[in-house]
């Protein structure tokens, strides 16, 4: 079988489980990080600091394991492009972290927010402005906000930063190629969406200053989540996969119970959320819930959405119970804890690995992976033990 040949197998039955079908086994899909590195052979901080490092690690995975789709890269933060713009929030390893740690986020104090409270308006008016002229600058070491003198540092660090997204970017598209020619595998995802709120908690209040927000002045937090809507359906539709085969990641952080109460969720969260989702579908693309945690208290809200127009990928949740919620109407991913993969044998991963697929995927639908991103806490071993079994094992 040649690789062209290899791939569209894959892609055909990768594409029959996203639509809640049955193909000719169970897809295997792991969204592995840094668990590249470790396989590879290499520190973490090289493949941060080098994305050719962690491109051709990414690869090697991809050749080595039967896997039928994966992420391009989920070592995502280059220390190049971070640097160039000065970033403050990430701690990057080998410089702010010991050199295998993977890449943290590093949210201020409250009182330190990269938004203030009483700045709702001047987002809500033009997220655009607010972003470029007032965030921006709170977030580099070396950008300027309108008004105070800038020096060349500042000028060029928007300058490195343009070109430094333009390297990487076209990189990973070639990477893409790459996985699909050198390895037969496919892509998993195309395209990234987030949720208003999210925004709000991850990159511009804070998750503390959110929760005050949402006591305080829900109405701001709900104007500014519409606000912020179009630019996120623009964000996810630009990046979407143009032939409609793979799905826009969704990445879903502390929007559900119990990060903010249900009142929030059923009254900003999901109404910001819910529209973006259906005009996508409308366009002919799915997206992949990325449930980290537990999202199993909305599993009902979820259902409102058209069968088939998302696929919902299980982290802590009960993957039994989002079976019998929404296993009628969605493809299901996940589920496999990751602590297992760390601390367990491979025995009692191929246990769970037999599992998931009796009571989750007999009748198709359903993606083995991990519950969370694997990082290189998991055992080579217990990875391989999940891959083999599955593909002896999940036969249709």
């Amino acid at each position: 079988m040649t690789q062209e040949e290899r791939y569209q197998a894959r892609l055909k039955r990768y594409t029959t489980a996203l639509r809640n079908g049955k193909p000719d086994m169970v897809p295997i899909r792991p969204f592995v990080a840094e668990f590249v590195a470790k396989y590879a052979g290499v520190s973490i901080q090289a493949a941060t600091h080098d994305y050719r490092v962690a491109f051709e690690a990414c690869l090697r995975c991809a050749e080595d394991f039967d896997w039928d789709a994966v992420v391009p890269n989920m070592i995502y933060v280059w220390t190049g492009l971070v640097q160039a713009v000065g970033l403050k929030y990430y701690g990057i390893p080998g410089l702010d972290l010991p050199e295998n740690v993977a890449f943290q986020y590093k949210e201020p104090p409250e009182e330190y927010a990269f938004m203030r409270p009483d700045e709702y308006d001047l987002l809500i008016a033009n997220p655009t402005d607010y972003l470029l002229n007032i965030w921006l600058p709170r977030v580099s070491h070396f950008v300027r906000p309108p008004g105070e003198s800038v020096a060349r540092e500042h000028n060029l660090a928007l300058l490195k930063g343009g070109m430094a997204m333009m390297e990487y970017f076209n990189a990973l598209g070639s990477l893409v190629q790459e996985l699909r020619t050198r390895c037969g595998t496919v892509a998993a995802i195309s395209g990234m969406l987030k949720a208003p709120l999210d925004i709000l908690a991850d990159k511009l209040r804070g998750y503390y200053g959110l929760v005050s927000d949402l006591h305080a002045r829900p109405e701001k937090v709900l104007a500014a989540c519409e606000a912020l809507m179009p630019h996120l359906f623009r964000i996810a539709l630009d990046g979407a996969d143009p032939t409609k085969n793979v799905p826009i990641a969704f990445w879903m952080h502390r929007g559900c119970v119990p990060f903010i109460n249900p009142e929030h969720f059923r009254k900003i969260y999901w109404p910001t959320v819910k529209p973006i989702v259906e005009e996508l579908w409308k366009r002919g693309h799915q997206v992949l819930f990325y449930a980290e945690g537990n999202w199993d208290y909305h599993l009902e809200a979820f259902r409102e959405l058209p069968p088939g127009s998302i696929v919902y990928h299980v982290d802590k949740g009960d993957i039994f119970r989002v079976h019998r919620v929404l296993g009628n109407r969605f493809c299901l991913s996940g589920g496999l804890p990751n602590d297992l993969l760390a601390l367990g044998t491979p025995e009692e991963v191929r246990a769970y690995c037999k599992k998931l697929i009796d009571g989750v995927a007999r009748d198709g639908g359903y993606i083995m992976d991990a519950g969370a991103i694997i990082q290189d806490d998991a055992k080579i071993e217990n990875v391989r033990a999940m891959t083999e079994f599955t593909r002896e094992y999940g036969q249709y």
